[in-house]
């Protein structure tokens, strides 16, 4: 069961309703939909394989930070970092979260051998330059340690909206290239053929086929601010990276309509695993790249189950960055992300930093 937030933050109580009846629209989902489509949205809730429980520790964070300096550990053009540090950072993340040895080992605890995968990437800040994208060299053993483990590679696919935001991380660029049968693609805001669903105010919206057809979902994501919404990170991923309008879910920094659209069973029934690439973090100006300034080393993976103590953490690291840069905090910006305080009150995760652990490795 996941733990509630007792943090006590100050709320309005136009906040309060929304949230409330956010809950209530998705618990009414069946009652207010004619029996053949609650039908359909029923057989849209993945269920993982007979007697396979995949692990889910709320609070839960495993940091593993590179040794040495920022340029020692990335290629030389201090974009990417090296496979082999990537990989080995990947793993130690992994074995320290689950407690095995291997990184097929690993992930073995939250996918089973029959899962069909989808990995979902972030590319969007990628699109010149290859800047600030996740990263191909954590894509890459990723996706071999789900082979390894045994699951098929025409049973896993790596995705993202658009076509450049997908090239932004190098997937199937040049020698870039994914193991052979692994799929990928761009679900380009036109491929969601499940019935329409109302999830927030009465606004129809749908979740892309790549997600709605894999058994099991990774959010392979990053630490970035976001003009609208103040920071996003894990949940902003999986919400407005998988339905076909993001843009009718932006008003008023999309709080709380993230929390309410993350916390559809569709999506909580699939999402297994974040792992943030946070080789490089933006404090500003984001999500696109569009000041390098605003762009700095950070040289960490992370690792949890839990979205709401993820982004809660990643939000604390962009105030701590523009605290360093003196710049005013993403509530004093006016851009204060609480759809994380949102999505703690629904239950989806841990949302008092006090109550969140942190596990810190270096490799």
């Amino acid at each position: 069961m996941h733990q509630r937030s007792t943090q006590s933050p100050k709320v309005s109580r136009r906040e309060v309703l929304k949230v409330a009846s956010a809950g209530m629209a998705v618990g009414a989902l069946a009652k207010a939909t004619p029996a053949a489509a609650a039908d359909n949205i029923d057989s849209l809730i993945a269920k993982p394989p007979a007697g396979f429980k995949p692990l889910n520790v709320p609070g839960k964070i495993v940091k593993v930070s590179a040794k040495g300096d920022f340029a020692s550990y990335m290629q030389p053009n201090q974009l990417w970092p090296k496979p082999d540090v990537a990989s080995a950072m990947l793993e130690k993340a992994l074995t320290e979260y689950t407690g095995t040895s291997s990184l097929s080992d690993a992930l073995a605890e939250f996918i089973h051998k029959d899962d069909v995968v989808a990995v979902k990437v972030n590319g969007i800040a990628g699109q010149k330059g290859y800047t600030m994208a996740t990263n191909f060299e954590l894509i890459l053993p990723l996706v071999q340690g789900l082979i390894k483990l045994g699951v098929p590679a025409e049973k896993i696919t790596v995705y993202e909206q658009y076509p450049t935001f997908l090239a932004g991380t190098r997937v199937n660029v040049r020698d870039w290239k994914l193991p052979e049968g692994v799929k990928s693609g761009t679900h380009n805001n036109n491929d969601h053929p499940m019935p329409e669903i109302k999830v927030y105010q009465g606004i129809k919206t749908r979740y892309c086929r790549f997600f709605t057809e894999a058994t099991a979902v990774i959010n392979l994501t990053m630490m970035k601010d976001h003009g609208i919404c103040g920071y996003t990170g894990t949940m902003k991923n999986i919400t407005h990276g998988n339905i076909n309008n993001p843009q009718d879910h932006h008003e008023h920094n999309a709080s709380p309509q993230i929390a309410m659209l993350y916390n559809h069973p569709i999506v909580t029934s699939r999402v297994r695993l974040h792992i943030t690439d946070a080789f490089k973090v933006t404090y500003d100006k984001g999500p696109l790249d569009k000041d390098p300034k605003t762009r700095v080393p950070h040289g960490a993976v992370y690792v949890s189950t839990d979205p709401v103590a993820m982004d809660t953490y990643g939000w604390k690291v962009i105030d701590d960055e523009r605290k360093a840069h003196n710049l005013p905090s993403l509530k004093d910006s006016g851009r204060e992300p609480s759809y994380i305080r949102a999505a703690g009150n629904f239950g989806l995760g841990v949302h008092d930093m006090n109550a969140i652990k942190v596990s810190t490795f270096e490799v």
